[in-house]
């Protein structure tokens, strides 16, 4: 470190990124030249076991810078694991994430470290324009305003990842022992000085993303199980409500019955409706218990947020010992 500057940290998760790896090193460093004078940088990659070419070029690139520091997984253990560990491990004063594929523009690095200087602990990109189908696309639109219903807390809506944290963020976020981290909603109901940046979001132009539709979903259950208790609660509802609607039902047969002399035919397509129903519902709520209490039996667990394999110019340790 050069004394009197900031160190600023660039967080990268990485998982079978080959194709990107050269070009993002080369694009970061265009957009970081202007600042160099003020700063200094760090890199720390976060890679998820890459089954590719990954971990060999950024070993190759860590040998020759030595702001580059790498660390490995020993084996997958997901997009959000990965950028914590990279907040937990960075040594800046702050620290950027950036996705290896640049859809989100390193120029806006700029932009972020002018409003952290004013005084924001943490700044956030806020996506206006994504390259991306228009069923995609409605869909997040979609979950982000759900989360943010659905969440006692207010979350910024079309915020990703891309974001600057201050340290004092960072330290608190060290704190937290959650076994499914969500960090995009952890720190916003962290609060602190928050600030957001509108942006387009680009199309990537190297490989394939990493995030089918199923990975997309498994990302919402964990947002909206993380930050809101309100699919217990609805649980909780449907199951008064259905039981007032039995017992209504229930009392006007029997109504009709005795008091009206009414008479019907065996209802076994009634019956078998109910019956369907009945079991349909009380699968779909223990479904949403089981969601909840599978999450406590791992948090209870105590397992490492993450087991590293190996380390390159990582003087700081490993996080192993960070247990949820």
């Amino acid at each position: 470190m050069t004394p009197g500057k900031k160190l600023i940290s660039i967080v990268v998760p990485v998982y079978n990124e080959q194709d990107n790896i050269d070009h993002f090193w080369r694009e970061i460093n265009l957009a970081l030249t202007p600042l160099f004078a003020r700063y200094d940088f760090e890199f720390v990659f976060t890679d998820n076991h890459s089954t590719d070419q990954t971990f060999v070029l950024l070993s190759r690139l860590a040998a020759q810078h030595p702001q580059v520091r790498v660390i490995r997984f020993s084996r997958n253990f997901g997009y959000q694991k990965s950028i914590f560990t990279g907040f937990a491990m960075c040594l800046g004063d702050a620290a950027i994430q950036l996705d290896v594929d640049l859809q989100d523009p390193p120029a806006l690095i700029a932009e972020f470290l002018t409003h952290w200087e004013n005084g924001f602990q943490v700044v956030y990109g806020v996506r206006q324009k994504r390259q991306e189908s228009w069923l995609i696309e409605t869909a997040r639109r979609l979950f982000y305003r759900l989360i943010n219903l659905l969440s006692p807390d207010p979350l910024p809506l079309d915020a990703g990842d891309f974001r600057l944290l201050d340290r004092r963020v960072i330290e608190e976020m060290r704190k937290h022992r959650d076994a499914h981290p969500y960090i995009r909603g952890t720190t916003a109901v962290m609060g602190f000085k928050q600030q957001a940046v509108p942006y387009a979001r680009l199309a990537r132009q190297f490989g394939e993303t990493k995030f089918s539709f199923l990975k997309l979903l498994e990302l919402a259950v964990d947002g909206i199980l993380n930050h809101s208790i309100v699919p217990l609660r609805l649980a909780s509802f449907v199951g008064i409500i259905t039981g007032f609607i039995t017992v209504v039902l229930i009392f006007g047969y029997i109504i009709a019955r005795w008091v009206f002399g009414s008479t019907w035919p065996p209802g076994f397509a009634t019956t078998t409706v109910l019956i369907l129903a009945g079991i349909c519902l009380n699968a779909l709520l223990l479904g949403v218990i089981g969601e909840y209490l599978g999450r406590i039996y791992i948090q209870v667990k105590g397992r490492p947020l993450v087991v590293v394999e190996s380390t390159i110019n990582c003087p700081a340790p490993t996080p192993n010992d960070w247990r949820p």
